[in-house]
């Protein structure tokens, strides 16, 4: 996933928050320094998205794993639940209660077939 390492990326691991638009900016730093550069020096790789809307903002990081034993050593016994950042409840709308993990079937690089 561009950090040089061998290792295939089999599982994605997505999450999602929403924010209002005036804490957007702020939460969009705070996010990217203490949630996805960390993030991104344990997983295979790691993306951060942003949607703004007229009522909401909405942020994706998506972080990409070996294996859901590799990504359970990063997030615990269970991969689903999350792990909010500190601040989290002072930018969220709602504090999400899970993320989604998905296989990755097919990608730019590889395929399973």
């Amino acid at each position: 996933m561009g950090n040089g390492d061998d290792r295939i990326a089999r599982i994605a691991r997505i999450w999602r928050g929403r924010t209002v638009p005036d804490k957007a900016d702020a939460y969009a730093a705070y996010l990217l320094e203490v949630g996805v550069r960390p993030l991104a020096k344990k997983a295979l790789g790691a993306q951060m998205f942003r949607e703004d809307r007229e009522t909401e903002s909405e942020f994706v990081t998506i972080s990409y794993w070996e294996s859901v034993e590799a990504m359970s050593r990063f997030a615990g016994p269970d991969p689903r639940k999350i792990h909010h950042l500190e601040r989290d409840a002072e930018f969220l709308i709602e504090l999400p209660e899970k993320v989604q993990v998905l296989e990755i079937v097919l990608d730019r690089a590889t395929s399973r077939d």
